[in-house]
């Protein structure tokens, strides 16, 4: 009985649980690109996590006084991050990391305490690593798509928030609130599929997130 019980105890937690082989091919590109820009005697700062991140076109441009890598895969969780953070972030030994993951989590029905953990264990992993990297949790943000999950969001992000503060090395980028007009979602952030921003969205990204970028020298 006790052990059926125990079962019954993991299996929404096993159930909710991806394969992340499903990613071994996009990452292998990834990694094989990201190795012939990589220049290892510079400071690299790695950006990584879902769509969100890899859909940022522009994203080194904006930073033109850094060597960024952008090792985001779309349609990830934070769960994926965790199985790949290997070959995504800790073999280019960044000095700082920028993760996007939970948009994924909260919309494939996990609990915004799992992924917390898991993001939890990345910090912790990353943070053991002989660079040491600071990390830059991004918020999730909103989105006209999975508006109607905003309070599982805003429950991830204040985790994620009192995380950071209680956690050296560690930092909170809020996008969710630049995102929102007061309460209302700015909905001209937004290409057509509701999910993914324009490059309207990018810059309100940008904004928060060049003081996280440009502090490191």
């Amino acid at each position: 009985m006790r052990r059926f019980l125990f079962l019954m105890m993991l299996f929404p937690v096993l159930g909710n649980t991806q394969d992340p082989n499903r990613f071994k091919k996009e990452v292998m590109h990834i990694e094989q690109r990201m190795d012939s820009l990589w220049d290892s005697s510079k400071p690299v700062i790695v950006f990584t996590g879902s769509s969100s991140v890899r859909l940022w076109k522009d994203l080194e441009e904006r930073f033109p006084e850094h060597q960024i890598l952008n090792t985001g895969f779309g349609g990830s969780q934070s769960s994926d991050l965790e199985h790949y953070l290997n070959p995504l972030v800790i073999k280019y030994a960044p000095v700082r990391v920028f993760i996007y993951e939970g948009d994924n989590d909260i919309s494939d029905k996990k609990r915004p305490g799992l992924v917390f953990k898991t993001m939890e264990r990345i910090v912790h992993v990353l943070r053991g690593q002989a660079s040491n990297p600071e990390v830059v949790l991004i918020s999730s943000k909103p989105s006209i798509a999975r508006w109607r999950l905003r309070g599982k969001y805003r429950r991830l992000n204040r985790k994620l928030a009192r995380f950071a503060t209680e956690t050296q090395g560690v930092y909170f980028a809020d996008v969710w609130h630049p995102m929102l007009d007061n309460r209302t979602l700015k909905r001209d952030l937004f290409i057509d599929d509701g999910l993914h921003m324009n490059s309207e969205g990018y810059d309100i990204w940008y904004g928060v997130l060049k003081d996280f970028v440009d502090f490191v020298k």
